[in-house]
């Protein structure tokens, strides 16, 4: 699982802010991902991105590089600051299995559902984008690596955790994986829609049922 982690929270080349720089750069980076988050790469425009940024184009191109990049960056920033909390709470201590899952996946569903400007999954709106064939190789890359990752991250999960070996779980652990996986990107639609994580809390305890853990 550990290896998994290492893999998922890609590191990133960019050196905080020089007393030359006239903005904080990680300010700006997590602006940035804001918009792609909000709007997909494709709807993502550059006045929209330097706007929110707070710089000019020519500060994002010394700084970040091109859309592209920049879109890169703002993906690692995601997996950094957002995503990587969640998957801890996997191995949290002091809880048992049913509770870590649920609390994983209610966090995930936190995220999805109640951030005041930004809604569902920034991964899987710009996945969603790849097949209209907008979306720059190095990106598309990168975003195909990722969304192959959770499933793996997961069949881990049920493969090595110690009560999901006692329940059982090790036996289905690749279909286990897939369905807490499928059912988080479905939430990430319905939370584009509108609606909000305690309504979906119903679904989860369903899943967790429903996959045998107890």
């Amino acid at each position: 699982m550990l290896d998994t982690l290492h893999k998922l929270f890609i590191c990133t080349d960019l050196i905080v802010a020089s007393r030359k720089k006239s903005f904080d750069v990680n300010v700006a980076l997590h602006a940035a991902m804001e918009v792609f988050w909000q709007k997909g790469y494709v709807g993502a425009s550059l006045a929209e991105l330097t706007k929110r940024m707070g710089i000019n184009k020519p500060s994002m191109y010394s700084t970040f590089g091109n859309k592209e990049a920049l879109f890169i960056k703002a993906v690692q920033h995601y997996l950094e600051t957002k995503m990587q909390p969640q998957i801890l709470l996997l191995s949290e201590k002091g809880f048992n299995l049913k509770q870590r899952l649920k609390k994983h996946m209610m966090s995930v569903l936190e995220l999805q559902c109640n951030s005041e400007n930004t809604k569902g999954c920034l991964l899987i709106l710009c996945q969603s984008e790849m097949a209209g064939g907008d979306i720059p190789k190095e990106a598309e890359q990168l975003l195909k690596d990722i969304d192959d990752m959770p499933n793996k991250l997961y069949t881990d999960f049920f493969n090595n955790d110690v009560e999901s070996i006692e329940q059982g779980l090790n036996k289905n652990a690749e279909a286990n994986g897939l369905t807490i996986y499928t059912h988080l990107k479905g939430a990430a639609t319905m939370a584009r829609s509108g609606v909000e994580s305690s309504a979906l809390e119903y679904s989860i305890d369903s899943v967790i049922a429903g996959i045998g853990v107890h």
